[in-house]
């Protein structure tokens, strides 16, 4: 027989109960219904549901709003109202492939707008990747505990199958020699703040072309601006692709394959070197053959003009001599810490629009 005390407590414990659902779906509401990544629409900057998958999703507005952005980020210290922006947030970094540069600087610039990361490195080998589980389902489990994933892996338009499952923010921190377009971002970002414009300049991209997924994002924004000449030096074995040099010649902008880098550097306002790269190498005699061709040392910073930088996305083997480190217009360590801005906007312009 229940008694008025028995239907007093369980009334206060049904209101308790819808108490705390109540506030358990005020605290994070997160639609999770799948938005298919769409990836003919270039107004980034406006799309509900921001994935940043390739360099092609951003037009000039949308890279003006990233770096207004990220010019704010670096005013941001520990004890500012913008330094807990992202409280409550949580970042997935999900690495398949080694990263210090890329994987720590979305992990600092997480932190420094206040909120949390999930890490793994290695995934492939230590996830669950290595039983036998498909990208697609890690991403649905994963995006389970995370409002953002970061994603880098060895297969080429891997990020873009992420995006077209997932119900939050994909970021592309590399697809095997596809793109890398937050490294494209803040590449960009450094030439305009280093050389004071994005149009009316010169460019030389030096090293392994083919397989260089910086140099082939760089490549789809530059291509937006005017009057832009590249120069593309490389060994034979990994020349810049066909599908970079025929879309620059339909966007208008002019390119040429020179094999003098002393040449190149003294007409160039930016020499932007890379690492030739053996992990994606499948024969070690072409890697050999590519290998120290090109190198930029004291002979070739003196060809290089005096207002002109070098840029280089880091890690760097033997192609860039240390004695170059304490020359000014060495930029790569500015660059790289124009990376920790860049992924500071976006980050926050993926979690609060």
């Amino acid at each position: 027989m229940l008694t008025q005390a028995h239907v007093l407590r369980s009334q206060k414990h049904s209101v308790g109960l819808t108490s705390c659902r109540n506030a358990a779906s005020s605290i994070h509401p997160r639609k999770v219904t799948v938005k298919a990544y769409v990836d003919t629409d270039k107004n980034w900057h406006k799309q509900k549901l921001k994935h940043v998958v390739d360099s092609q999703q951003f037009n000039k507005d949308a890279l003006d709003t990233v770096f207004e952005e990220a010019i704010k980020m670096e005013m941001v210290r520990p004890g500012m109202p913008e330094a807990e922006m992202l409280h409550g947030r949580i970042m997935s970094t999900l690495f398949y492939e080694p990263s210090t540069r890329t994987r720590l600087s979305f992990e600092s610039a997480m932190s420094r707008l206040g909120g949390i990361v999930l890490t793994t490195e290695s995934a492939g080998e230590y996830s669950s990747a290595a039983k036998g589980e498909t990208l697609e389902d890690t991403i649905r489990t994963v995006e389970g505990y995370a409002d953002c994933v970061v994603i880098r892996h060895s297969q080429e338009g891997s990020a873009k199958r992420a995006a077209y499952v997932a119900s939050v923010p994909i970021i592309n921190a590399g697809d095997g020699p596809g793109q890398h377009p937050t490294q494209a971002l803040l590449d960009v970002y450094t030439i305009k703040r280093e050389i004071g414009r994005l149009e009316n300049f010169k460019i030389g991209m030096v090293g392994d072309l083919a397989n260089g997924r910086t140099v082939r994002s760089l490549c789809m924004l530059l291509s937006m601006y005017k009057n832009i000449k590249m120069y593309f030096v490389a060994p034979e074995v990994v020349k810049m692709r066909d599908d970079i040099k025929n879309m620059l010649t339909a966007a208008g902008i002019s390119w040429e394959e020179v094999y003098d880098l002393k040449e190149v550097a003294s007409d160039v306002d930016v020499l932007y070197q890379t690492r030739i790269q053996k992990e994606r190498f499948t024969n070690l005699d072409d890697y050999a053959k590519a290998r120290g061709k090109y190198i930029i040392d004291q002979g070739i910073m003196n060809a290089l003009q005096k207002h002109a930088v070098v840029m280089h996305p880091l890690p760097r083997v033997d192609e860039i001599t240390v004695e170059v480190d304490s020359d000014p217009r060495a930029a790569y360590f500015r660059q790289a810490r124009n990376g920790l801005y860049i992924r500071m906007a976006i980050l926050k312009m993926c979690l609060l629009g």
